[in-house]
């Protein structure tokens, strides 16, 4: 089933046996990372990504200031879900990102949530602005603003 997106990205992530707990669901630390292996194979593909230690490019170097999850259904067992990630916001240091986990063929929500990053300085470690490349991405994932009400004559 292909599934068309008005906004954002969907990335196939695989849940490996060592996802699961005792209960054969995926455990609630690991929905974190699901997120992370989507977002990085995203970026990646973009020229993003770390070698050797080091950031391919200066935006590589950010962190989470934010993480909130909502859980709802539970993942069961092994195979494929789906990871719809969008852009809420994109400031000059931060970005804010939306996710919805939901099962391979998206008529399952296994969870939602956002994830706040801050772009920082490697020598300082303070906050520092995105660069033009990282906003020519981001601008891919932005989620469209609603439109305000309709104004009558």
């Amino acid at each position: 089933m292909t599934t068309v997106l008005e906004y954002g990205h969907l990335e196939r992530i695989r849940i490996h046996y060592d996802d699961l707990d005792a209960m054969g669901i995926v455990h609630n630390a690991r929905y974190a990372l699901l997120l992370e292996r989507a977002l990085t194979a995203y970026w990646e593909q973009r020229g993003f990504s770390f070698a050797d230690g080091r950031p391919t490019l200066p935006d590589s170097f950010h962190a989470v200031v934010e993480f909130t999850i909502n859980y709802r259904t539970p993942i069961r067992g092994t195979g494929d879900v789906a990871i719809h990630f969008w852009l809420d916001s994109f400031g000059r240091t931060s970005g804010v990102y939306g996710f919805r986990i939901t099962s391979a063929d998206g008529t399952t929500t296994h969870a939602e949530g956002r994830r706040t990053i801050v772009r920082l300085d490697p020598e300082s470690m303070r906050p520092t602005p995105w660069t033009q490349p990282a906003r020519d991405v981001a601008a891919d994932l932005m989620k469209p603003a609603l439109a305000g009400p309709e104004e009558t004559a």
